[in-house]
């Protein structure tokens, strides 16, 4: 599959300075694993994180809306210090607003990752409005960019290094991890 960063989506995400995030599907591969006594596990691929923590390090804001919760959720977000999270909602949008208010920022410094029809109000106002090759054929035909990798197995990383090359920091960023 080719590389999702064409010359035009990069050029939506040069003036990105938020990301929002859904979860299931996303972050991780979608499946839910439920012990015996009802505990909700999720796996977490630890190159999405690395990039989290990179767009971070550029002044990029990560954030988190999901319509689930979970405590492994939310050590996981606590780990990568992702501060800006909305957890158990329906309504991305509103939840998406929220955050940008906070930020002092609008939809078109956003983007967004989403996987199924919950996303859609949300990928619909972003800037830039990705989805994983896994998703919801709906959400595939409406964003502008398709990672090469599924969520949970490198699609978020995939987001992040995209928009770190349009903001011209992926190179300094490399760089100062190899020395």
């Amino acid at each position: 599959m080719a590389s999702p960063w064409r010359a035009e989506v990069l050029a939506l995400a040069r003036p990105v300075k938020v990301v929002f995030l859904d979860v299931d599907g996303v972050l991780t591969d979608g499946g839910l694993y439920i012990s015996e006594a009802g505990e909700t596990l999720k796996r977490f691929n630890t190159l999405d994180g690395h990039g989290l923590k990179l767009l971070q390090e550029a002044g990029v804001v990560p954030a988190v809306i999901t319509g689930r919760d979970s405590p492994a959720l939310r050590h996981r977000l606590i780990a990568l210090g992702i501060v800006h999270a909305r957890y158990g909602t329906t309504q991305k949008v509103p939840a998406a607003e929220s955050i940008l208010k906070e930020l002092q920022l609008d939809w078109s410094q956003a983007a967004a990752m989403g996987d199924d029809w919950p996303d859609l109000p949300m990928l619909q106002r972003a800037a830039l409005a990705v989805a994983p090759p896994n998703a919801h054929p709906e959400v595939l035909s409406r964003v502008h960019a398709i990672t090469t990798q599924a969520g949970g197995h490198g699609a978020v990383r995939e987001l992040c290094d995209g928009v770190l090359m349009a903001r011209g920091d992926y190179g300094r960023l490399l760089a100062q991890e190899v020395g």
